[in-house]
């Protein structure tokens, strides 16, 4: 089967598309160029039929392979458990923010099983690898910033440690949309926070650029961030 799955890859690459993920993506080098509509129509198919023999011999060359086996989770159907073991298999095997992301995305019967979910992504958040501590911080901001999370996810964000630029880039987009969802609370803490000086700015930078933030508001957020001279990270 993966000798099959990988033909079709390599038949959907598309050359244009692969230099532009290329530049999107700089931390890897093994991108065919595959288009995520398409990665989607193959992952559903996998996920209809033997999908368990697929991941078991599914390997990880190139980016797609990877990318494909995070989405065919996404689409499986299968009890709650069963589902978390395969995906705690699958996160080690993360090693870029896109991969990261669009898996998070798909993993959606987080809705309907939030406080298991939640038991889940918590251990990664104190992780020491980057990519493990992304993927909790952008479990959180697809699928828990409301009334009822958000007492708990502010606190939580303010202790991730990491030096890692992802980390701190999915921190600070977090805390964006906490803003714009609930600005109240995020306010309260973004006035008080430990928050490091490149990932406080960034999330100010990223509440100013949402549509949905009136332009005086924005104004007072440019107007909290912290000096350059106090910024160790400006450089990233």
């Amino acid at each position: 089967m993966e000798k099959t799955i990988r033909e079709q890859l390599l038949n959907l690459a598309d050359v244009d598309y692969q230099k532009f993920s290329t530049a999107l993506i700089p931390t890897i080098d093994n991108v065919i160029g595959v288009r995520l509509p398409e990665l989607r129509k193959l992952a559903k198919i996998i996920a209809k039929g033997d999908w368990r023999a697929y991941l078991e011999h599914a390997e990880t060359d190139y980016f797609e392979e990877v990318m494909l086996q995070g989405m065919v989770l996404g689409y499986v159907k299968t009890d709650l458990e069963e589902i978390l073991r395969y995906i705690a298999d699958f996160i080690p095997r993360i090693d870029n923010w896109s991969v990261c992301d669009s898996f998070c995305t798909g993993l959606k019967f987080t809705v309907k099983n939030k406080e298991r979910v939640w038991e889940f992504i918590m251990p990664y958040l104190s992780s020491d690898k980057e990519y493990e501590i992304r993927f909790a911080v952008v479990m959180l901001l697809n699928f828990f910033i409301e009334e009822t999370y958000i007492s708990r996810i502010l606190p939580l964000l303010d202790k991730v440690s990491h030096e890692g630029y992802y980390v701190k880039m999915a921190v600070s987009w977090a805390l964006s949309i906490c803003y714009v969802k609930l600005p109240e609370p995020t306010m309260s803490y973004l006035r008080n926070n430990s928050l490091d000086d490149f990932t406080y700015n960034k999330a100010l930078q990223k509440i100013t650029e949402s549509y949905r933030v009136d332009p005086e508001t924005k104004k007072w957020i440019r107007g909290m961030k912290r000096s350059k001279k106090q910024t160790p990270y400006s450089a990233q």
